[in-house]
């Protein structure tokens, strides 16, 4: 019995060696077929193409076997596609055109294209030739919807108080009637303009209108640039917590447009740079170095580079932990004490700052003087004097928690991280 096992596991190993070449030969192949369809202006979309390919193949393999064959073959023809999508990106990189990332999330994947000035051919990234609910605050600079909406078939601009009061029910319940009031139907999409507020918000709404319809971002601010409007986290606070209620909605396509940076002030360019050393800290030594030995203005004047990189850092954890059951969670470093911070009466911080905060209880040994070193170089803050009661209360809060434990990401070593669960009050006596 255990020759007969081993004998067709040999067998089995040597199908899969033969298939490994010839998955290679098929994705050279694909390579071919992109750089074509750059040349000839064609859709990496086919959808011609893909049914005939099911087709024919199906007719290939027994009857007991059609089924499965026909998901084998639906998972390769979307990794063809990925592939497709990663060359042309690649072609545009070279060609000194906008960087474009993929997000590899399989049917839920996406572009994240960067570069300057990019706003006003938006339509050439999103799918716009259908209504459009444009969503931004009354803080944004109006143009910036204004010319989202000049692109589109038709669109209405729906505007928001700026800040985290505009999260809430009220609001939500206010622009899906909005939404509503304009007829948006499944085939229609949500366009988020605006920092992070505005893309959870928006994101949200798109994704319990009529169970979900098409979502784009365009993030205006550092801090969503590099964060918040990549992975798909959408979410509206709860009697003063934030991101209680919530889902997972990735968008269609993100446009970061590096260029409205130059209308940003600089307390929420520092406000952004603080997730960019947070995610450096534990994720990639080489860029918190890159930091270190930068100039503030340095980096402002390399930020397109910057942003890539930090994009890189997020959409690698994603796609390894799309809905954060695991790595993601390192994400949150600085955010157990940071979100305590910004949810307390007294607070009148950023996001950032209260994540910098956050940052320094939870950094050991050197990286903790590097990260203290690097957050001042920024003029972030490094310390509070919010009540510790408060703050517990906060802690107690988050949605990190499991039974009576959090899990806290340390920073032990820059580019590393280990997660430890904790009681609320270790964590406190910790802070303390």
């Amino acid at each position: 019995m255990k020759d007969k096992l081993a004998k067709a596991r040999r067998k089995i190993d040597g199908i899969d060696r033969k298939m490994a070449k010839l998955f290679s030969d098929r994705m050279d192949a694909v390579r071919e077929i992109a750089r074509y369809k750059r040349e000839h202006g064609l859709e990496i979309q086919d959808t011609a193409r893909e049914t005939e390919v099911l087709k024919r193949n199906s007719e290939l393999v027994p009857e007991e076997y059609v089924r499965s064959y026909t998901d084998f073959l639906k998972k390769l023809i979307s990794l063809s596609k990925e592939e497709q999508a990663d060359i042309l990106g690649e072609m545009d990189n070279a060609n000194g055109a906008a960087t474009v990332l993929k997000m590899h999330l399989g049917e839920n994947s996406y572009p994240i294209i960067v570069g300057k000035g990019l706003i006003g051919s938006a339509d050439e990234y999103f799918k716009l030739d259908r209504k459009a609910f444009i969503v931004t605050d009354d803080g944004v600079p109006t143009e910036y919807a204004d010319t989202v909406r000049s692109l589109c078939k038709r669109a209405t601009v729906y505007t928001v108080k700026a800040g985290e009061s505009s999260k809430s029910f009220d609001v939500l319940q206010e622009m899906l009637k909005a939404m509503s009031d304009f007829h948006l139907n499944r085939g229609d999409c949500v366009v988020a303009v605006g920092g992070g507020v505005v893309g959870d918000l928006a994101g949200f709404a798109s994704s319990v209108y009529m169970r979900g319809i098409d979502f784009y971002n365009v993030p205006t601010t550092l801090l969503s640039q590099v964060d918040a409007s990549v992975g798909g986290k959408t979410a509206i606070n709860l009697c003063g917590v934030k991101n209680t209620v919530g889902a997972f909605k990735q968008p269609k396509a993100v446009l970061v447009d590096v260029g409205v940076l130059e209308t940003l002030p600089k307390r929420h360019m520092r406000n952004g740079m603080a997730e960019v050393i947070k995610m450096a800290a534990v994720a990639n030594e080489k860029l918190f170095a890159a930091l270190e030995n930068s100039s503030e203005e340095d980096t402002y004047n390399n930020i397109a580079s910057i942003i890539t990189e930090a994009v890189k850092i997020k959409r690698d954890i994603v796609e390894a932990d799309e809905k954060e059951s695991g790595l993601r969670k390192i994400l949150n470093f600085g955010h157990t004490l940071g979100h305590a911070i910004e949810e307390s009466e007294r607070c009148d911080r950023l996001h950032g700052e209260c994540v910098a905060i956050g940052m320094i209880p939870v950094s050991l040994a050197d990286a903790k003087d590097r990260i203290s070193s690097l957050l001042r170089k920024y003029s972030l803050p490094t310390s509070h004097d919010v009540d510790s009661e408060l703050i517990s209360r906060g802690i107690a809060h988050d949605k990190k928690a499991k039974g009576d434990k959090i899990s806290i990401i340390f920073c032990p070593q820059i580019g590393k991280y280990c997660i430890k669960n904790m009681t609320v009050e270790e964590f406190t006596s910790i802070i303390e």
